[in-house]
């Protein structure tokens, strides 16, 4: 794995005052003129954040002299003065000490500046805990760190430079001096952490606990030789973007411990444009400490390059109920396991614990490809309360390295204390594993091996209605069948294919087939009986189209299809478009409904080959009556080449 070793870009600050005069509405009377008074001051920019120069402190910045003692008396003076900026210029500035941190101050670390740790075993001991026994050490001491606070307000981690562990920080548990954390808080509000370098971080880069109202820009961790990168940990309204973040166990981690002496809410989160690496764990993490309950995440536009363990991990192990949680339009590459979900037992939590629960789980538009050997994406309910429920995929589509024989396909091994994908022995699907789980729906979604494979693409157990829509699964060699249902109380296959495009082959014990209750079949209209721009022409010599053809549009910006469709009532619904482009380069398309743009730029990226085709579900507004659907080609390489549009019934 590629260690970032670089100072992140730099970053910039300021500020935005918008002034706004109100008109009155056209053609009213204007009002009766008001009495006339002294004109009104014009309103005054904010003023400036005082500003605290950690050289005009002590500090020198050589990277010998131990600076702690001056750092912590400009964060003092910033605090006193009712807050304020404490600057780092270029320079190297050696800490020895912990760095206390205090309300209302922001650390900003100009270009070339760096905090860098030590070894000299002179950190701040570890406080004692006496909720120790319910989670690991690391999550149960927080002072003995580099930069420590406790119920903070208005705090930040700015600017363009980096803190460094400089290899002085402990990846197990320390000894008393020892430092094991860059940045450890808890019990804050309004914290911002953009822009800055975060490397060799020992057990954690940064870790918070119970903190609300937290903003991240352009944060980069490198702790890719030590441990974890971000905890976020029983901590709600979080906005995370464009980060970039290299760990070796857990990448981004959402956690909710007992370390505080009690069961704390967790969510209304936002993680989108980031990038994220695990070595031997986890990328994208719900748990393994799960006592209170999470809900609202929206995880977007995310890529993921190597994981050992999930790459989209999500476990209530300690009785947590987890729910409303969103994945969209994320690559995942070199993960082992690429969509893990367990309930477990383990029940490490204060205040007696029951069993979890996952429910309300989405992934919409997820590619991955694991690695050897691999994990077959799993969701593993427990029975009663604790069962996995209302889950849905679309436009899902992993491939994984097969290469196994055929196996008994009775449940595999599991350890319910356990949340490690291998907790669960080998599954006997070398797709989708799905036990104790309610209500799972697959639409527009695939799945491949890259090594013949014996085992069935699906298996079921002890399930209540699953459904298939458009599921397309490979076909192994030797396998008995391609989707086995056992003890399956209404499963559902419908439109679904193998990747040769012949009929799926369906196995059953003690199952029951039930098709109704998966609402009306859409409308479909084909692009061939649609309007189109000039240029275009209707072909059929790429198999696996719908109808009798499908749209090639011109090479051109504006090249266009346009349908019309009917909606029985006003409201939103779902239209899907069907496409493919065989080539690697997207193929950028603006999506606009009645002359109104519900998606622009939508990429339309490449499906592999021109056979390949895949869909595109978007959420959109309709009247009663006729509506018009046009995808308008936003670069010179034209439309893909497009299918269908499939509108409500």
């Amino acid at each position: 794995m590629t260690s970032l070793r670089r100072t992140a870009a730099t970053a910039l600050l300021g500020f935005l005052v918008a002034l706004g005069v109100a008109q009155p509405p056209a053609g009213a009377e204007p009002p009766a003129p008001p009495p006339l008074a002294a004109p009104a001051a014009a309103t005054a920019p904010a003023p400036a954040a005082a500003e605290f120069n950690v050289r005009d402190y002590g500090a020198v910045g050589n990277g010998s002299t131990n600076d702690t003692s001056a750092i912590n008396k400009a964060i003092t003076a910033a605090n006193t003065a009712g807050g304020g900026i404490v600057r780092f210029p270029s320079g190297t500035y050696e800490s020895k000490n912990t760095i206390r941190m205090k309300s209302n101050v922001t650390l900003q670390l100009d270009a070339g500046s760096t905090i860098s740790g030590n070894g000299a075993d002179t950190y701040d001991p570890p406080e004692s805990n006496q909720w120790d026994d319910y989670q690991d050490y690391g999550h149960s001491h927080f002072h003995n760190a580099m930069i420590y606070g406790d119920n903070l307000t208005n705090i930040g981690f700015t600017g363009s430079g980096v803190i460094d562990g400089d290899g002085a920080l402990i990846t197990g548990n320390p000894k008393s001096g020892e430092a094991d954390k860059i940045i450890s808080l808890t019990r804050c509000k309004n914290l911002t952490l953009s822009g800055i370098t975060l490397r060799e971080g020992g057990h954690f880069a940064a870790l918070i606990n119970n903190c609300d109202n937290v903003v991240s820009d352009r944060l980069v961790i490198d702790t890719a030789m030590d441990r974890d990168g971000w905890n976020i940990i029983s901590t709600t309204n979080v906005k995370i973007t464009n980060a970039h973040l290299e760990a070796n166990d857990d990448a981004l981690a959402f956690k909710s411990d007992y370390a505080l002496g009690a069961k704390l809410d967790n969510g209304h989160v936002t993680v989108t444009d980031s990038y994220l690496s695990a070595g031997c764990c986890n990328a994208l993490m719900f748990g393994s400490e799960t006592c209170g309950d999470f809900t609202d995440y929206r995880f977007e536009r995310i890529t993921i390059k190597g994981s050992d363990k999930s790459g989209l991990g999500l476990v209530s192990m300690d009785g947590a109920k987890i729910s409303d949680v969103h994945y969209k339009d994320i690559t995942m590459t070199d993960v082992r396991s690429p969509i893990m979900q367990k309930v477990g037992t383990r029940k490490r939590c204060g205040n007696n614990p029951g069993v979890g629960s996952i429910s309300n789980i989405t992934y919409t538009n997820i590619k991955a490809t694991g690695t050897t050997p691999s994990f077959s994406p799993t969701l593993w309910g427990e029975s009663g309360s604790g069962r996995i429920h209302d889950i849905t995929f679309t436009n899902v589509d992993i491939t994984v390295p097969g290469g196994n024989g055929t196996m008994s396909t009775n449940p595999p091994s599991n350890d319910p204390k356990d949340y490690n994908p291998k907790a669960i022995g080998t599954r006997p699907a070398y797709g989708w594993y799905i036990r104790n789980a309610d209500n799972v729906r697959f639409t527009d979604s695939e799945v491949r091996f890259a090594a013949n494979d014996g085992r069935p693409a699906v298996i079921a157990n002890n399930t209540t209605g699953i459904r298939f829509d458009r599921f397309t699964a490979q076909r192994g060699s030797n396998s008995p069948s391609d989707l086995l249902f056992q003890t399956v109380n209404g499963y559902c296959l419908a439109n679904s294919a193998n990747t040769g495009g012949g009929a799926l082959r369906v196995s059953q014990t003690g199952s029951s087939q039930n098709c109704d209750g998966g609402g009306p079949s859409p409308t479909r209209y084909e692009a061939e009986n649609a309007a189109y721009s000039a240029g275009s022409t209707v072909d059929s010599d790429h198999a696996g189209f719908s109808g009798t053809g499908f749209v090639n549009t011109a090479n051109a910006v504006g090249a266009y299809v346009e349908w019309t469709m009917n909606a029985t009532t006003a409201g939103t619904a779902d239209i899907v478009l069907a496409y493919a482009n065989g080539t690697t380069t997207a193929r950028p398309m603006d999506i606009t409904v009645n002359g109104v743009t519900v998606a622009a730029a939508s990429p339309f990226a490449g499906t592999g080959a021109w056979t390949s085709w895949r869909t595109v579900t978007l959420p959109v507004a309709l009247k009663a009556g006729a509506n018009t659907v046009r995808a308008t080609a936003t670069t010179a390489s034209g439309a893909p080449n497009l299918d269908y549009l499939d509108g409500p019934a």
